[in-house]
């Protein structure tokens, strides 16, 4: 395997003996009954084989796997979720498996949830909606929540509170030093700005303090769906309605081929439709009604908007985004939805070649604009929408014509784009001008932070920011 150095080598029994005696979980060597299924990620493009599979249990553990790592020149790579399209957590070399840390301890009085980097977004939002409360995550359960809160973050309720990183009230972090910090606003602000957005590069969190809010448990949302041909009707609706929403209403408009859902009619099953997901997290009778006026628009073949628990709408749409399919996507900003690339988003949508590619228009206008540039590293805060071009396909010989259509939506797309682009859809082969587009006029700034907490780049298997040399 190919070391930080560019050198071959192979870990000494003796030196991976010596860690396992530091280890509480378990390590995995190529053969053993886990490796594979601990080094599988979501997408089936990325199929990497690290030297060695660090299960980590607790913060000691990784403390003990960064260490092993930096001493002895490896390539070092961190498994949350396994979710992200670029498949980053997967190396060549040692892999810490954060997979089993998945506790998460909420505090009601507080509104606060403390959670451990292995967790999924199902696993914090069973845990937050006992309690009617409610953290700022993703919209598919099966996500890791700290890529997700690394990176960014957005989901249904980001439009009435912000990018999920910034309800993140603190971390706990390993350093490249392989020492355990807080990070926060009086602790080491430097790092919690950095972390909040700045992926990775930073350190690996061990533990996420996120700030709740009282959402359901019982909600407006769900989903519309209209023939295809009825897509610039449903989409000049849609941007009259978006640009008047009240934050608690998000609407998600999707161009695709129809599912075989059993709530959608057969006939339309694999043929072209135009979907909103409407999630509305205000006082029911309210939400009610704006959810009739979707409704009632024109003649939908298909309508399961309605009362729903919050956390039925958070797997809504998991089938969409099953493990095992090679995915590759595209992303940018918007800043509002214009008619011209309303028109050039139809006409390029229906030229998607897999039955599981779709467009998607995700609004996320709303806190997160109110926040300066610089009030963590994500930015962006002139965003009003995500536009995701996304196609999941089944067979390798299929890679060419997907990965095709989606780079010839996003050209004609992006010239509508704010410039920015979301650091958690970039795809594998996405380096520089991307990240910098991703971070924009705080890209300087973290590498300020990346110089002073990780001067040799020993975290370097992500959204790469590198030190100043």
């Amino acid at each position: 395997m190919n070391t930080n150095s560019g050198e071959t080598i192979q870990p000494a029994s003796a030196a991976i003996d010596a860690l396992r005696a530091l280890h509480h979980g378990p390590l995995l060597l190529p053969g053993a009954a886990d490796y594979d299924t601990a080094r599988t990620v979501w997408n089936a493009m990325i199929d990497r084989r690290p030297v060695l599979v660090a299960r980590c249990r607790d913060a000691a553990d990784v403390v003990a796997g960064v260490n092993f790592a930096r001493e002895h020149g490896l390539p070092l790579s961190v498994k949350g979720g396994g979710h992200n399209i670029a498949g980053t957590a997967v190396g060549e070399g040692l892999m810490l498996d954060l997979s089993l840390m998945k506790e998460v301890v909420v505090n009601p009085e507080a509104r606060t949830a403390v959670a451990q980097p292995g967790c999924l977004l199902s696993d914090v939002d069973r845990a937050t909606q006992a309690h009617g409360l409610a953290a700022v995550l993703g919209f598919i359960s099966m996500t890791g929540i700290a890529g997700l809160t690394l990176g960014g973050g957005f989901g249904y309720l980001t439009r009435r509170f912000g990018w999920t990183c910034d309800t993140v009230l603190s971390l706990e972090v390993v350093t490249a030093a392989g020492e355990v910090v807080i990070a926060s606003e009086t602790e080491n602000p430097d790092l919690f700005w950095g972390l909040r957005g700045g992926g990775g590069n930073f350190g690996v969190v061990t533990r996420f303090t996120y700030k709740l809010y009282p959402v359901g448990p019982e909600i407006i949302a769900g989903a519309v769906v209209w023939p295809g041909a009825d897509a610039p009707a449903v989409l000049d609706m849609y941007r009259a309605l978006t640009a008047n929403a009240p934050p608690e209403q998000t609407v998600v408009a999707v161009l695709r081929k129809a599912p075989p859902a059993p709530w959608l009619p057969a006939d339309i099953h694999g043929k072209p439709v135009v979907a909103l997901f409407v999630c509305d997290t205000g006082p029911l009778a309210a939400a009610e009604a704006r959810a009739a006026a979707i409704k009632s628009f024109g003649t939908p073949v298909g309508d399961v908007l309605q009362r729903r628990p919050y956390l039925a709408q958070q797997t809504l749409i998991d089938g969409t985004q099953p493990p095992g399919r090679r995915d590759y996507w595209k992303s940018e900003y918007l800043p509002r939805l214009e008619p011209e690339m309303l028109t050039k988003y139809i006409d390029n949508a229906w030229r998607m070649v897999s039955p599981f590619a779709g467009v998607t228009l995700f609004p996320i206008g709303g806190a997160l604009n109110e926040l300066p540039e610089d009030y963590s590293a994500v930015g962006n805060r002139d965003a009003a929408f995500v536009l995701a071009i996304a196609a999941g396909w089944e067979r390798a010989e299929d890679d060419a014509a997907n990965i095709a259509w989606v780079r010839q939506t996003w050209q004609a797309l992006r010239p509508f784009s704010t410039g920015g682009t979301y650091v958690n859809f970039l795809t594998e082969e996405e380096g520089d001008p991307r990240i910098r587009d991703a971070y924009g006029r705080n890209y300087e700034r973290l590498i300020d932070v990346k110089t002073r907490w990780d001067p040799t780049n020993l975290f370097r298997a992500n959204k790469n920011i590198a030190p100043r040399s």
